[in-house]
């Protein structure tokens, strides 16, 4: 049950600005800003003019860290009980609970306003879309209800390149789709890594993660499964003439590295282990995304 936060002044003394920087999850919003800039730069054949990139990437980061404080005010019951979320301000009151839905409200307003008015109403759509989708669809039900919330609630994470893309065409292209799906098939093995050595964490807070519900031995298979099905998605966008040799070099090492690590986790699983592969996953991904940045501005000379 939600309680209605009273009505508390903007800031406590107690708290400060790392307090509301920590509610937005930086390092999600760093990977959100990460997966969306090679979009922009595929979409336009280039680079973008500086100022649509900056108003695309800032309001796509406003999204992001509004639909993350929102879920940090949803969520404070269940972060009390597990140890991972356990000092969030949101846990031990450094902000209160009406400051953090407050803050939450802003930054999704302010994404919408920058989004609406400064790129183009189909990006706004998109983003507010995965707002919604994020802090009200997953946070409130299928986080709660369902052991398949981890794949369904990636829809959320992935809609960065489809705001790149639609902020520069108006509209939303198969290249944008493609690193939609590389970001959607990543999710699952990424978090059920985390999962794993989380359990006892998950299941003190009655969370229906795949691990709990169905026995880490299914997770890992699922995992598998999950990298697997991502692998093809990182590389066609070489045949697709969307991406040159860097990125394809880059793809190739670290799918590889990402299915030898996933399949020694499957056959000596342990959960130092899961752990280890989980840090390996956001490297993963970052390293990824970065080398098709490079990779398109040596395409397109970009200096």
């Amino acid at each position: 049950m939600i309680e209605t936060p009273a009505i508390s002044p903007l800031l406590k003394p107690s708290a400060t600005w790392r307090d509301y920087w920590s509610l937005t999850k930086p390092s999600i919003v760093l990977l959100v800003l990460v997966t969306g800039l090679p979009a922009m730069m595929m979409a336009q054949q280039g680079m973008p003019p500086l100022s649509l990139v900056l108003l695309t990437l800032g309001g796509t980061a406003l999204a992001a860290g509004g639909a993350a404080t929102i879920n940090m005010y949803v969520d404070r019951d269940i972060d009390g009980i597990m140890e991972r979320t356990a000092k969030r301000p949101s846990v031990t009151d450094t902000i209160s609970p009406g400051q953090i839905l407050a803050f939450g409200l802003i930054l999704s307003v302010a994404s919408t306003l920058m989004l609406a008015l400064g790129v183009n109403l189909l990006a706004a759509a998109v983003s507010v879309g995965s707002i919604l989708f994020y802090a009200g669809f997953y946070t409130m039900y299928l986080k709660r209800t369902t052991p398949h919330n981890t794949v369904i609630g990636g829809v959320a994470g992935a809609v960065a390149p489809l705001i790149g893309w639609a902020a520069v065409r108006g509209e939303i292209g198969l290249p944008a789709w493609i690193l939609f799906m590389v970001i959607f098939l990543w999710q699952p093995p990424h978090f059920w890594a985390l999962a794993i050595y989380r359990v006892d964490d998950y299941a003190k807070a009655s969370i229906p993660m795949l691990p709990n519900t169905h026995g880490i031995e299914y997770t890992r298979w699922q995992m598998l499964i999950y990298t697997a099905l991502l692998i093809p998605f990182t590389l066609v966008l070489y045949p697709m003439q969307q991406a040159g040799g860097i990125y394809l070099a880059t793809a190739v090492v670290l799918d590889t590295i990402y299915l030898v690590k996933t399949v020694q986790l499957l056959r000596n699983p342990s959960r130092p282990a899961s752990m280890k592969l989980f840090f390996f996953s956001i490297l993963y991904l970052m390293v990824l995304f970065i080398a098709l940045v490079i990779d398109l501005g040596v395409r397109y000379g970009i200096a």
